[in-house]
């Protein structure tokens, strides 16, 4: 049994999937981009987030620990410049999956899209400012309610006479 077990082995041994972890890693901070199965980028997050969020920090310390998970000097290169440089204000969820609608042809595996997040330009606005995102409710919401609140008392006037209309002509029929 396998309760309380969180990590997907891959059907590798545990060199293997290591291996095989740190080369998508590599990809995907070199491509911005790669196209794997759902259960591999599933896993990938888990491996790629944490060395997102150490590369935040530009130390030696840091460099080592994350060349120690992605052996490649290109890809720490690129994570600690390029990709730092652009999830600098993101507090997490750098990665998106996104699910391909047909299976791989000699498995049917469930196929993925895999990016980072601030890379995909289709999804940002040209030209639009970065909203602060609170929790609180804002002071302005109060005027706008109460217009809302006048045009709901209009439309609730409006219902009644259209009522007694519907009812009149059931009487004259």
């Amino acid at each position: 049994m396998r309760h309380g077990k969180k990590v997907n082995h891959l059907g590798r041994t545990s060199a293997h999937r290591h291996a095989l972890l740190s080369n998508l890693a590599s990809s995907l901070i070199l491509n911005k981009r790669i196209t794997t199965t759902v259960a591999k980028a599933k896993a990938l997050r888990k491996y790629v987030e944490p060395l997102i969020t150490k590369a935040k920090s530009d130390s030696t310390h840091s460099r080592r620990t994350v060349f120690a998970y992605l052996q490649n000097k290109e890809s720490v290169k690129t994570l600690f410049g390029e990709v730092a440089g652009r999830t600098s204000e993101r507090p997490g969820g750098y990665t998106r999956i996104i699910k391909l609608s047909d299976p791989r042809l000699g498995d049917a595996a469930d196929m993925c899209l895999m990016e980072l997040v601030d890379f995909n330009d289709m999804y940002q606005k040209d030209g639009a400012a970065k909203k602060t995102k609170t929790r609180r409710s804002r002071k302005g919401k109060k005027e706008e309610g109460a217009v809302e609140a006048s045009e709901t008392t209009l439309a609730e006037e409006a219902k009644p006479k259209k009522a007694t209309a519907k009812k009149a002509s059931k009487k004259e029929k």
